[in-house]
């Protein structure tokens, strides 16, 4: 056969099939593309309508399910204000016409509430009262017909510890914390604010400080705010602890102060001391300037016994002297006493600051770690020195030139703005009422503190060509901001100038991320 005939028959078969497949396929469109649609579309038709049907009718009842618990709703988001707060002060009128005017420099009328519990009917002498800068006065209720009155160790104790059932049922609305203090209690509205509003003053709090001597914690308890210092406890708390009270009175009849009645019967409702290192009770006598002048790092909450110690600015009475130091608390709270510490390698000098009180100048280099300890210029409470005597360490007075600093005090604060103007608050303010003694937000880039020398400090110098003792004032310059204590770690500073006058400036500022202060 010839084989190129074979392969062209081939060819021709294959295309027939290929026609003929072609041919069917097309049959099979034509035919079903003329039929009903339906036919092919009622598979899909009945599942859509099964699903129709099953989503309206009525579905059985599902078993019930258990709801969730519901839970309690959080605290407020916004932050706590000095409206929130509620003192209840207990005072005398007796002593009363010496200390109206500590509570004076602190109280911000029409904005704090409170209110202070006299022990009778205010006499003559004291009325009519100043409302306008005084909280409203309460006379306490007569607790002599209590049961527990008869039995009572020491009776007179039970109206104090009952202010705070009196002051809750004064039904005061939006509050949030409710603070306890004496007639002679200083408090520094702007550092407690700050410092409450990082608790949740929903839950269970008691926050305070105990005292600076430990015979007297011992006396006492190591456990147990001192009412003079100021404690604060919040809404729920005495919503508590008002509900048992009286009958804690009855049960700790054989305590002799308030503070422990108070403190036995919180520590019986669940609740601890939260301690915090700003309240100052100041049990403490005679010069309490190196104590005031080594502050821990904490804000300045309250000071107390103000009558007692001697004028904390030595050439000022008791009374002005507050108020000098109330005219730096107007500017900034925050810094008030916060000590910082730098050094002049060159002249070998340490300059030891504490904001809007005091500053040093030591004629050798020390450790910031030794200068936190303050200097035992103050007595214990008990007047009796019985080692160990105090709470912290201190360091004893000497007349080493090379440890003993020249002390310059506060005199005058000045807000100096950008364009070089200064809003001077000099220490003539400080004779003026500071009822009003709000920390205004300053737009200014800096604050300058003046310091002046007290008087000269009569030894010879640590070592030759190093005296400091022309150095007559000194000058610090600080950030216009406030302090944050929950993110801040405490400031650095640098010496700027010390001329071949009597000026030594000083600015302070933000330490760097692994600065270490030392020598």
């Amino acid at each position: 056969m010839n084989p190129q005939r074979h392969i062209n028959l081939s060819t021709k078969l294959n295309l027939c099939k290929i026609l003929a497949v072609t041919a069917f396929v097309i049959y099979i469109i034509i035919v079903y593309h003329n039929s009903e649609s339906h036919i092919c579309n009622l598979p899909v038709e009945r599942t859509l309508n099964k699903v129709a049907a099953f989503i309206s009718s009525p579905s059985p009842s599902p078993l019930p399910l258990p709801l969730p618990s519901p839970s309690p709703s959080p605290p407020p988001s916004t932050s706590t204000n000095v409206s929130q707060l509620v003192f209840c002060i207990s005072g005398s009128v007796k002593a009363w016409g010496n200390r109206r005017s500590y509570i004076r420099e602190w109280w911000r009328p029409n904005i704090t509430r409170g209110y202070i519990f006299f022990d009778k009917e205010p006499t003559v002498d004291i009325l009519p009262w100043a409302y306008d800068n005084l909280p409203p006065y309460r006379v306490s209720e007569n607790t002599t017909n209590l049961e527990v009155y008869s039995r009572h160790v020491k009776p007179d104790v039970i109206r104090i510890v009952r202010t705070i059932l009196e002051t809750f049922r004064e039904g005061d609305m939006d509050v949030r914390w409710y603070i306890i203090g004496d007639d002679d209690t200083i408090f520094f509205l702007d550092n407690m604010v700050q410092l409450l509003g990082r608790y949740d003053h929903t839950k269970y709090f008691y926050i305070g400080g105990i005292s600076e001597c430990i015979k007297s914690n011992f006396d006492f308890s190591f456990e147990m705010a001192f009412g003079g210092a100021g404690f604060a406890l919040s809404y729920p708390l005495v919503e508590a602890l008002v509900a048992n009270l009286d009958q804690c009175i009855g049960t700790y009849h054989f305590y002799f102060v308030s503070d422990q009645i108070l403190s036995a019967c919180i520590a019986d409702l669940g609740v601890s001391l939260t301690p915090e290192k700003g309240f100052h009770q100041i049990d403490l006598v005679d010069d309490i300037s190196g104590f005031l002048s080594a502050h821990p790092h904490a804000p300045l909450i309250s000071l107390h016994h103000l009558d007692i110690v001697s004028p904390i600015f030595p050439t000022m009475d008791k009374h002005k002297s507050l108020r000098h130091l109330m005219t730096a608390a107007k500017v900034d709270q925050t810094r008030l006493l916060q000590q910082t510490v730098c050094y002049h390698k060159q002249n070998y000098w340490t300059f030891s600051i504490a904001w809007g009180y005091s500053a040093y100048i030591y004629e050798q280099l020390i450790p910031r770690s030794i200068l936190r300890r303050p200097f035992e210029t103050f007595t214990p409470w008990s007047l009796i020195r019985k080692p160990p005597d105090y709470m912290f360490n201190t360091r004893l007075v000497t007349n080493n030139s090379c440890e003993t600093p020249h002390i310059f005090y506060f005199h005058s604060i000045t807000k100096v703005n950008s364009n070089n103007d200064s809003d001077s608050d000099s220490n003539s303010n400080s004779n003026s009422n500071s009822n009003n003694n709000s920390n205004s937000n300053t737009t200014s880039d800096e604050i300058m503190l003046t310091y002046v020398r007290y008087k000269p400090r009569q030894l010879s110098a640590c070592s030759p060509h190093n005296s400091a003792d022309h150095i007559s004032k000194i000058q610090v310059y600080t950030p216009a901001t406030k302090l944050n204590f929950v993110e801040h770690r405490g400031e650095c500073c640098d010496v700027l100038n010390i001329d071949d006058k009597n000026t030594a400036e000083i600015r302070i500022r933000d330490c760097k991320k692994t600065e270490i202060i030392i020598v």
